[in-house]
């Protein structure tokens, strides 16, 4: 029971704070700046867009391909078809159980491929260590574009967090706190005792640990490392690309400065991290950080309503694509699989 009401609460809490930011971030228009936001609908031009969605099923094709270099050292040569599918089946996971996704592809592609989930599951890990690493490169070339405005994000932001209601952890919590850590440590020595005094069960997880290590040893093995560094690259270009091309579907919108443009990327990055899926936060977080670079909007405030509008779009034009696609893959690799059986 308690089990099923921690997935739940895994659940539930990341969409209520979403869906609680779609009603903040709309609260905060007045009549006028509503109005706006729904002219700003109604000109988008829907040539961009499909353009965006392009490119963003681009970058997940050149990922399901750079993922077959990561497990070619592990003594796996993968179908291109099978990796795609099991990325995009991961992606849909994802939008529908929070941090299911990394799982879900290790377990579609060890159906398709047999390559031990451990094994594709360590390997999806290193991936995302150099994904993070990409992200982080941007992010630091993105602040030395505008460094000089650094005070005038963080007091953004932090005018931005004041007008939410006020919230944070009980008091209580905070006194708690070596108690509930003392807890924590008894529980994992428990834990480790009852493993480790269980040889086949000592076995097993040593094997499943070997497997991982191995997954994510793999990225200092590759064969073809200009490959891999080209497709990571690729990657990366495109999700920028995909981003800075949505504000030319606004006429009001199609004059942001690049060093703008990144700003808002890196902070729509930093929602999806935050948020599962990165509902009612993108959007939030892209308008903030673009606006900045924009006109204030009529009658007051912090966000203006055509970057609101962009925020909205991208993650529509990109949540779409990835239920829509994603759910396919899932149905296409289960076919496969119902096909294959013996």
């Amino acid at each position: 029971m308690k089990r099923t009401l921690f997935h739940i609460l895994r659940i539930a809490v990341p969409i209520a704070l979403g869906v609680w930011l779609v009603h903040y971030s709309y609260a905060q228009l007045d009549d006028r700046q509503r109005e706006e936001l729904f002219e700003a609908f109604r000109q988008a031009d829907l040539r961009w867009l499909l353009a965006v969605l392009v490119l963003g099923w681009l970058s997940h094709v050149s990922r399901a391909w750079r993922w077959r270099y990561l497990l070619e050292p592990l003594g796996h040569r993968v179908g291109f078809w099978n990796s795609y599918h099991a990325v995009m089946a991961g992606y849909f996971m994802n939008m529908l159980l929070p941090r299911a996704g990394e799982a879900s592809r290790a377990v579609t592609l060890y159906r398709s491929e047999q390559v031990p989930f451990e094994r594709g599951f360590g390997s999806i890990l290193a991936e995302r260590a150099v994904d993070m690493v990409m992200l982080l490169g941007i992010t630091g070339i993105t602040l030395l574009l505008q460094y000089d405005k650094l005070d005038l994000f963080q007091a953004r932001i932090l005018a931005f967090r004041q007008g939410q209601e006020p919230g944070g952890p009980p008091s209580e919590w905070i006194h708690c706190g070596p108690w509930i850590a003392g807890a924590i440590v008894l529980a994992l020595l428990a834990g480790s005792y009852f493993f480790w005094s269980r040889p086949a069960l000592r076995a097993r997880m040593m094997d499943a640990v070997r497997g991982f290590l191995a997954g994510v040893g793999s990225v200092f093995r590759i064969k073809d490392k200009a490959a891999f560094l080209l497709h990571t690259l690729l990657i990366w270009g495109l999700y920028v690309a995909t981003f800075i091309l949505a504000f030319n579907a606004i006429p009001t919108t199609n004059d942001i400065p690049l060093a703008g443009l990144l700003a808002g990327f890196i902070a729509g990055s930093v929602g999806i991290i935050l948020v599962q899926g990165g509902i009612g936060v993108y959007p939030a977080f892209v308008a903030l950080i673009v606006g900045m670079y924009m006109a204030p909007p009529e009658g007051g405030g912090l966000i203006r309503p055509d970057a609101l509008a962009i925020g909205w779009l991208l993650w529509l034009v990109q949540t779409a694509m990835l239920i829509g696609l994603g759910g396919l893959s899932l149905l296409l690799a289960a076919r496969d699989r119902k096909k294959n059986a013996p």
